[in-house]
């Protein structure tokens, strides 16, 4: 089965229940890099999760692309502009993946996507990741006055890395779609962490990012 879910809580099971006032939050994580060892990507989200965790307990839902993602294909398409209550059973078990990436979504509370530029753009699976969650009525909606994002109230990390282009620059565009992409959901509350330029400056580029971890608060003092 592709993209294995996986979830799990950073501290002890509590010995009294849990109020929904202590419910943990939830971090959605999302790695692009198909590179499971040597990534940087992968380190600084490693690195970036533990720091927004470290005073609470959390709960994690990780999403790896290099598990494989499917494309949208016509079969998808027509599933999914087929009103929900006329679906088939094929119609429903094409979408069930787009609709559990889009379940993951909506159960978190922060994002944190580990981003590598391939040629200027995002990784293909990272691009087929965005065409399952992009869904009208669902992610986003149609209004009079153009789409409206469904999203809100989330907030977004993007852990950006490059050899050469320039996170922000004109070159880039992985970072600057993502950013686009997410305000089109609604999630207009994202940082960027640059790890970008490692081919000319390595530890630069890569000390840059930490400082900017470093300056994180935890996901329970950020959304209190």
């Amino acid at each position: 089965m592709l993209l294995n879910r996986q979830i799990r809580l950073s501290a002890k099971e509590p010995k009294m229940p849990i109020t929904a006032e202590q419910t943990p939050k939830t971090i959605l994580r999302i790695d692009a890099s198909m590179r499971r060892t040597g990534s940087s990507s992968r380190l600084l989200s490693d690195e970036l999760i533990a720091k927004l965790s470290a005073e609470e307990s959390h709960r994690i839902i990780n999403r790896d692309l290099a598990d494989g993602i499917p494309l949208i294909n016509e079969n998808w398409i027509n599933a999914n502009f087929t009103p929900e209550e006329d679906r088939t059973a094929e119609q429903l078990e094409t979408l069930a993946l787009s609709d559990a990436l889009v379940g993951e979504l909506m159960e978190s509370d922060t994002l944190v996507i580990g981003l590598p530029i391939y040629n200027f753009g995002v990784p293909a699976a990272l691009k087929a990741w965005i065409d399952l969650v992009c869904r009208a009525r669902l992610t986003f909606k149609y209004t009079e006055n153009g789409p409206v994002g469904l999203l809100e109230g989330r907030k977004a990390y993007i852990v950006v890395a490059s050899g050469g282009t320039a996170a922000g620059s004109e070159i880039d565009y992985a970072a600057r779609y993502m950013q686009h992409v997410l305000g089109f959901i609604g999630i207009h509350d994202v940082e960027v962490i640059d790890a970008s330029g490692q081919m000319i400056d390595t530890d630069a580029a890569l000390s840059r990012a930490r400082e900017h971890i470093s300056r994180q608060e935890s996901v329970l003092a950020a959304v209190a």
